[in-house]
């Protein structure tokens, strides 16, 4: 509507102007020497107009005529940078179908229109992945880490080839220089950060942390716990080494981060050899209250070396006052108090657990029933509950579980990531637990606690048997009826089979798993002995060499020797790095 109006106003005023000029009086004369022209004062104007309109045309059709071949020139230009950009854009949307021909195709067609576009460049290396050519994708990040808009992405790619070809020093030397010329590059820091870490270099670990820090990768609550966790790490490998560093590496680290369990212990030890006992306790204290943990009531119990196991097992008390009721509390009191020889007491502390117990409670009661009353039928049956019992916490980081803590995950080397918890895969069994038949077990079960293999709701049954002929010295059989009582007969049995109980329940387990119960040959229980966790397959990334898991390690090959008087205790052992 506007312009509208405003149209009629323009042709208004030129109406208007066009009447004013016609009604004005007044002739134009022109003369040039011999020549002379006379006119009328609109006629003058009106070929002045028309004059001007002219000269304006021709100017234009000059102008066009000349700038023609730029404009040719522009067009093809655009039609060329028009098909590579529909190309990218194909050629990406194949690589996120996975369709490798296409993506080959639309690569080809958009270095042929742009071969000097960053996008074209990063297709080409996309697809080359998507085939299998390394080559081919190495040199299309090689042609991006040239150039300066696309060096860090290059550089990147350079990087992850270096790892999928099983080549650690070329990674390493990439991910250095891209930190080096971007300080602020989140991939290289992480990537220097992970190799140091792998090598042990905790010192240059640090100085990356530092880095990180200063370039805003990290907040300051992240950069603390990473800290500390380096640093815990330095003063671990350092301990028999510079147990001066170590020391000062520990305090800071249980300063940093107090309730980071290992730190804790490390600082309290060093704190105690240093006769400084008092902090020593504080700094144990503090971190039980963050969290218990069976680590932190071992150095607490043992926290003045020599002392008797009735003071060990009064200041484990003192530890736990403020959470009794905590499980882990319970079984720092057990343990202490079987060492003293307690066993009343230890039996209290697991009570609230015997009903539902984990693999550690059952060995504990195991160790409890053999040493306060000299009950092998009971131990022996709590050593069988052990079998079926609930897990227990572990060490554990990206499905992976330790015997002891490590600062970064040997799976996705990411740093402070083991965990104090129950790992997923050590779920207990629903399998049912069949004991064979056997005239020596059936007296052993029938003189134990009924409920020590609780039944289960599974079809598949899980069989144990007990192939030493010496375990049948352990318990007479007096009587058979009990054997009837405690092992009931399938609903199904044949009646008159010979051996028609080990026929049905052959029958029923195709795929049975023996477990052979060891002789109870002295030392029968180990003090610090704990049920052996199951073990988790791990899948490993393509530059992981893993751990072999089948094969024992070299440190737990061989057993310590057993002090004299302390039924082949563990503790104090630690082993060797």
């Amino acid at each position: 509507m506007l312009r509208i109006i405003l149209f009629l106003v323009i042709i208004a005023l030129a109406a208007a102007g066009a009447a004013w000029v016609a009604e004005q009086p007044g002739d134009v004369v022109l003369s040039w020497n011999a020549w002379r022209a006379e006119m009328r004062l609109p006629v003058f104007i009106l070929g002045l107009g028309g004059a001007l309109v002219a000269l304006g045309l021709v100017w234009w059709i000059l102008s066009a005529v000349l700038r023609a071949p730029g404009r040719m020139k522009r067009g093809r230009v655009e039609r060329r940078s028009g098909r590579a950009r529909n190309a990218i854009t194909q050629g990406l949307l194949a690589v996120g179908h996975g369709d490798a021909a296409a993506a080959r195709q639309h690569a080809t067609a958009a270095r042929r229109h742009a071969p000097h576009d960053p996008l074209a460049l990063l297709l080409q290396a996309q697809s080359a992945q998507l085939e299998g050519d390394r080559d081919g994708a190495r040199r299309a990040f090689l042609a991006m880490a040239g150039r300066d808009d696309t060096k860090s992405l290059g550089m990147r790619g350079l990087y992850i080839e270096a790892q999928r070809s099983d080549d650690p020093y070329a990674a390493l030397a990439i991910a250095e220089e891209a930190l080096r010329l971007q300080p602020n590059s989140a991939w290289a820091s992480h990537a220097v950060l992970g190799f140091r870490c792998a090598r042990g270099d905790w010192t240059g670990a640090l100085e990356i942390l530092e880095t990180n820090l200063s370039a805003g990768l990290i907040d300051k609550k992240t950069f603390r716990r990473q800290r500390a966790v380096l640093l815990t790490a330095r003063a671990l490998d350092l301990e028999d080494s510079d147990e001066s560093l170590s020391r000062d590496s520990a305090l800071e680290a249980n300063k940093l981060a107090p309730n980071l369990v290992p730190a804790a212990v490390l600082a309290a030890k060093h704190l105690a050899q240093t006769h400084q006992v008092r902090r020593a306790m504080k700094v144990i204290e503090a971190a039980w209250q963050a969290g218990p943990h069976p680590d932190l009531a071992e150095a607490y119990a043992h926290i003045k070396p020599g002392d008797a196991p009735n003071l060990r097992l009064a200041r484990v008390e003192n530890l736990i006052a403020k959470n009794a009721e905590d499980f882990e509390s319970a079984l720092a009191v057990a343990r202490a108090g079987i060492d003293a020889g307690a066993y009343a007491r230890a039996r209290r502390a697991l009570e609230p657990f015997i009903d539902n117990p984990t693999q550690r409670v059952a060995m504990l009661m195991a160790e409890i029933e053999h040493g306060e009353r000299g009950d092998t039928a009971k131990a022996r049956a709590w050593t069988l509950r052990a079998v079926r019992a609930l897990p227990d916490a572990v060490w554990t980081a990206d499905g992976y579980i330790s015997d002891h803590w490590r600062p970064v995950s040997p799976v996705t080397g990411r740093l402070d990531a083991f965990q104090w918890q129950v790992p997923l895969a050590a779920l207990p069994s629903k399998k049912t637990v069949v004991i064979e038949d056997n005239p020596f077990h059936d007296a052993l079960i029938a003189s134990s606690v009924p409920e020590a293999l609780p039944p289960a709701d599974s079809d598949e049954p899980v069989t144990v048997t007990i192939e030493s002929a010496a375990e049948a010295a352990v318990v007479t059989p007096t009587e058979p009826e009990p054997v009837a009582s405690v092992e009931p007969e399938p609903a199904d049995k044949p009646k008159d089979a010979k051996d028609g109980k080990e026929a049905t329940k052959t029958a029923e387990a195709p795929a049975e798993t023996v477990i052979a119960m060891p002789p109870p040959s002295p030392p029968l229980f180990h003090r610090r002995a704990q049920p052996a966790q199951p073990v988790i397959p791990i899948v490993r990334a393509p530059d992981d060499p893993g751990v072999d898991d089948e094969t024992p390690p070299e440190e737990f090959s061989e057993r310590p020797p057993a002090p004299a008087g302390q039924g082949g205790s563990w503790r104090g052992y630690r082993p060797p790095r």
